[in-house]
């Protein structure tokens, strides 16, 4: 069956594809559970517009490929046609995306807001995996209903889930 996305989505993501090209920065409401536990859906991601040269392993980015929004990891660098090209992959998935290169990416994500209900928030810097998030993410990546658990869970106790994060030095 083919997707057709929904013509206000499609303006939607061209003004926000739009702004960050113009003016830098645009946040982006998160709808996937690919980044989970990092951003669950319904997060606001903060993203500021940088070049594919100016990002490394374990950022996380934000791109545009077939007229849709992915928020995924850089797990790699490559080149495509002799140009700097990142291999991203969601935390949850098992595998990694075609090579990113400088006209799909709009930028780095620098910021994540998981609940506006509560003083948790406040959008908080990026930080790498914990060890307490690998060991959570090793069990997500491997059961869609340990995340359907995981997320249900975060819902109703953010508190637990979303410690301060500390920022990527």
């Amino acid at each position: 069956m083919n997707y057709q996305p929904d013509s206000s989505i499609q303006n939607a993501g061209g003004l926000a594809e739009e702004v960050i090209r113009k003016f830098g920065e645009v946040r982006v409401r998160v709808f996937g559970t690919s980044m989970v536990p990092s951003i669950l859906p319904g997060s606001l991601i903060l993203v500021q517009r940088a070049d594919v040269s100016e990002i490394s392993s374990g950022e996380i980015v934000l791109y545009s490929r077939e007229g849709r929004f992915f928020a995924h990891r850089v797990v790699a660098r490559t080149y495509v046609g002799g140009q700097p090209a990142l291999i991203t992959r969601g935390d949850r998935l098992g595998y990694d995306d075609a090579p990113i290169t400088s006209t799909e990416l709009l930028g780095r994500v620098s910021g994540i807001q998981h609940d506006e209900r509560h003083s948790e928030g406040q959008l908080q810097p990026v930080a790498r995996l914990g060890a307490y998030k690998r060991a959570i993410l090793h069990v997500l990546q491997r059961s869609d209903r340990a995340t359907y658990l995981y997320l249900r869970l975060a819902s109703i106790w953010p508190s637990l889930f979303f410690r301060r994060a500390s920022c990527r030095a």
